[in-house]
């Protein structure tokens, strides 16, 4: 769970929206440290093939389906994500990407 502003935000519901984009092929959200909010919510995504997005264009993209709570504050793209057996490996993208952000939306 993600807390900013101390709001509780599931990474799973953020997910199921962000994968609704139709550019988007993978996804990961987690939370991260965020001057304002404490914690701020981070989308690391795989987009399709011969696509492209702009972060300002996902994160309106979330926003207009739940809460702006639980839009994304950091948005970054990748060429993939690392995997195990089991799906997206979730520590190793936290490990990863997870460090220094700037804020993509205010």
């Amino acid at each position: 769970m993600i807390k900013p502003g101390g709001e509780n935000v599931y990474p799973a519901e953020v997910e199921k929206v962000i994968l609704d984009h139709p550019s988007v092929e993978q996804t990961m959200v987690f939370g991260v440290p965020d001057p304002k909010w404490k914690e701020g919510i981070k989308a690391v995504c795989v987009l399709k093939s011969g696509r492209t997005l702009t972060e300002k264009k996902l994160i309106e993209f979330v926003g207009s389906r739940i809460a702006g709570y639980k839009k994304p504050r950091y948005v970054q793209f990748v060429e993939s994500l690392p995997e195990t057996s089991d799906g997206i490996d979730r520590e190793a993208v936290k490990s990863r990407y997870g460090g220094e952000q700037q804020c993509t939306n205010q």
